[in-house]
């Protein structure tokens, strides 16, 4: 008898809307309609490169068209298929729908290995590859916005609003095409670690579940509670950096090449100095090495967080994973059959479609400021401290306390941009939690957050699909 075939990462991905699909009563259509990628292109195009030509191969998906625009990174990655976007770009759409943000879900991806193309070829490459969206519509302010992920960057996003502004000259919305720009090309302040940061308030709002806690015999917050990240990109890194800084205790960092690994922990920063000294985290001063990479995924600790790609942890080696919680800050990082196995043993598994949706929440607000032509902050920043300042003098004639100048920086600072999407995109982690952690208590059905995460999603997005009145 034939082999079967491991499922692929889309196939994973339609187990768990499969898992949460069941314990709702929406007719089948409405069910195969949500979860249907409704649009995929696939294209080839020829790149110049010393010594003749390069075919270069690329894709976009669009998941679900129930909101407009469509939404999702641009990939750039010596991996990529055509099932990998699709299987990114159902993610987005529930990801959009979990934290209560307008857009369906899309994706895509150009397969090269960054590291063997020069500045100025991947510049072509990123302005054929917009050139070829462009063409087919797939590209657009209320079409189709894209953002940066793994491999890219507001470099490559400031690429593709140039060729885009090229192809639409004075086009008024042409800026809102795609985001995690410079903030010098229409960025938003925040863009560049919000994903990082979103993974923390997640990680910060879960530790912060006092019976969850219990449950697992840690206590509540994320203060003393040790950690390892795999993966040392702009998510690891962030996620790291925000978690030492709340207190947390970093003490293995995991990249391409091995891993660190400290008792009594690492500096993150530190480390990531001596990666661009030496082009290496490893011999790190103080640290053990550790080869390969994937082992570290198996050392002792409360907190592991996988932030690097799909399928790092699987089912020959979820056995090992000694983690308490598991907190997927890369996307689809644990296969189905790891999962069943990290939930048998009793480990929280944080959802990736929710913990890792600050970089389209904070990409949304970039969105919105596009659109607006005004910066978050210009307009009542001044009002705000000069109402707090007045707050702060009539509390010190009343009382004689005259405070300092820094104690009255603090009290009548008004907020500015980071501050606003900061607290934007806290408010959206911490409420976008609690109703998935409602949906598992509630429902005896719901076994483990992923589930209860799809649950929501699916919720909301049937929700739209009703009130449109395609399935009465």
């Amino acid at each position: 008898m034939p082999m079967s075939r491991a499922p692929s990462f889309f196939d994973t991905v339609n187990i768990y809307f499969d898992r949460a699909a069941a314990l709702t009563d929406y007719p089948p259509g409405l069910l195969d309609q949500i979860k249907v990628c409704n649009s995929v292109y696939a294209f080839q195009f020829p790149i110049r490169r010393q010594g003749g030509y390069e075919v270069i191969a690329g894709w976009r998906a669009q998941h679900s068209h129930h909101r407009l625009p469509v939404k999702g990174g641009i990939r750039f990655a010596p991996t990529v298929d055509e099932d990998e976007i699709k299987a990114l770009a159902a993610l987005m759409t529930y990801k959009c729908a979990i934290v209560d943000v307008p857009f369906g879900g899309a994706k895509g991806g150009v397969r090269i290995d960054t590291k063997g193309y020069t500045t100025q070829e991947l510049e072509q490459i990123t302005r054929r590859y917009t050139a070829e969206l462009i063409k087919k519509n797939f590209i657009g302010a209320g079409v189709d916005v894209p953002a940066p992920d793994y491999g890219t960057g507001p470099r490559e996003m400031a690429w593709i609003y140039d060729t885009y502004s090229a192809f639409y000259p004075g086009a008024i919305d042409a800026m809102a095409c795609v985001t995690g720009k410079p903030v010098t090309q229409g960025g938003i302040r925040g863009r560049v670690e919000a994903t990082g940061r979103g993974v923390y308030f997640g990680l910060r709002e879960a530790c912060d579940q006092v019976e969850d806690m219990k449950a697992l015999g840690l206590s509540r917050g994320l203060e003393g509670k040790t950690i390892v990240v795999q993966g040392l990109g702009n998510v690891g890194y962030h996620t790291a950096r925000f978690c030492q800084e709340a207190g947390g205790i970093v003490l293995a960092l995991a990249e391409r090449e091995g891993a660190v690994y400290r008792p009594a922990g690492l500096d993150v920063d530190a480390v990531v100095k001596h990666q661009k000294h030496t082009g290496s985290i490893l011999n790190f001063p103080g640290a053990k090495n550790i080869t390969p990479t994937n082992l570290a995924l198996e050392l002792e600790c409360d907190i592991l967080i996988p932030a690097a790609l799909e399928n790092q942890i699987t089912a020959e080696n979820a056995p090992r994973i000694k983690a308490k919680i598991v907190a997927e800050a890369a996307n689809g990082p644990t296969t189905a059959d790891a999962e069943r196995i990290l939930l048998d043993r009793g480990i929280l598994l944080i959802p990736d479609i929710f913990l890792n949706a600050g970089g389209v929440t904070v990409s949304y607000f970039e969105w919105i400021k596009n659109l607006s032509h005004v910066r978050f902050g210009r307009v009542g920043k001044r009002f705000e401290e000069a109402a707090y300042e007045r707050l702060v003098r009539a509390i010190e004639t009343a009382t004689g306390r005259v405070f300092s100048d820094e104690e009255r920086h603090k009290i009548a600072h008004g907020a500015d941009e980071i501050d606003l999407v900061n607290s934007g995109l806290e408010e959206t982690m911490v409420t976008a939690y609690r109703q998935i952690r409602e949906q598992w208590t509630r429902d005896s059905r719901v076994a483990d957050l992923r589930t209860a995460a799809f649950l929501t999603a699916l919720h909301k997005v049937a929700a739209t699909y009703l009130e449109l009145g395609i399935f009465p």
